[in-house]
């Protein structure tokens, strides 16, 4: 599947942006955010919710790299049952546990490196969502 996330070390990269989709047309994309000051703490995560690919995103929460999971924190804008909340959660525990993912659902990125932004082209760093000079970085 074209674009397919792979590995969780898409999600730790620091530019991760991605969607996850279902068979009837739902589909959420979320942008991952490392702080450049700060390895050990959370990336913080944004839901698009407007029309602006590049700008229109809501904070959500944190993503835990050493728990591999979703926080909810005081600024989030989501309940812990909401939809993306859940969908997020069930997509990074998916690629976490490798495992298949039902007909019909996807969880693809947007094919460019999720560290640096730019564009993939090598068949290896399209599967992996990261380009090879900085997948060097993250080992």
């Amino acid at each position: 599947m074209k674009n397919q996330i792979k590995t969780v070390t898409f999600f730790e990269a620091g530019k991760a942006f991605f969607t996850v989709s279902n068979p009837v047309n739902e589909h959420y994309t979320y942008k991952i955010r490392k702080k450049k000051f700060d390895s050990k703490s959370c990336w913080f995560i944004y839901l698009l919710t407007g029309t602006d690919n590049e700008s229109s995103y809501t904070y959500l929460g944190c993503y835990e790299p050493s728990l591999k999971t979703v926080r909810l924190t005081s600024k989030s804008q989501y309940l812990p049952e909401s939809k993306p909340v859940k969908v997020l959660q069930w997509a990074i525990n998916k690629v976490k546990q490798n495992s298949t993912i039902p007909e019909g659902y996807k969880i693809q990125h947007e094919g460019k490196c999720a560290r640096c932004g730019r564009l993939l082209t090598t068949p290896q760093s399209i599967d992996l969502g990261i380009g090879p000079e900085c997948i060097k970085h993250m080992k």
